[in-house]
């Protein structure tokens, strides 16, 4: 909208311009996703995973270079297993970065764990920046022995 004619300032009508600017993008519909769903999604997306089946447990591989141990975090919440933590900038004094490609930030990962995995038995190691979780399987259910009824003659 072009307010000159009016008989406003340059910085008058930047003024106006860039608050209308802002009204326009704050409204957003009530549906978008919020800011915390987005770094969420953003953080799973950047964190790789691999998933093996064994024939007693499911193996859950996660490259991790750079993290410590104490900032990983595994759960399992409603039967979802979650690994996460955050990498963190090392920062030493007189150094800046000439360039930076390696992620830094938090990460996660959620998986849904099967009916027949054993929420009680998990392990976590963490080695040489892979973090492995192994969560063992419940063993089969007994098959049903057959049962066999007398008959009785009334």
């Amino acid at each position: 909208m072009d307010f000159r004619f009016m008989g406003f300032d340059g910085d008058m009508i930047q003024t106006i311009q860039h608050m209308l600017e802002f009204a326009e993008e704050s409204e957003k519909p009530a549906n978008a996703p919020s800011r915390t769903y987005v770094r969420d999604a953003k953080a799973m997306a950047n964190t790789p995973a691999d998933v093996k089946e064994y024939p007693n447990s499911y193996v859950f591989i996660v490259d991790m270079p750079g993290v410590k141990p104490g900032d990983i975090k595994v759960q399992v919440e409603d039967n979802t297993l979650l690994i996460s933590g955050e990498r963190k900038r090392e920062e030493k004094e007189g150094a800046k970065y000439v360039r930076m490609e390696r992620r830094v930030g938090k990460f996660m990962r959620k998986f849904p764990l099967p009916e027949n995995a054993n929420p009680e038995a998990i392990t976590a190691v963490y080695q040489d920046g892979v973090l492995t979780v192994t969560v063992e399987k419940l063993p089969p259910p007994e098959p049903k022995k057959s049962k066999n009824i007398e008959v009785k003659i009334a």
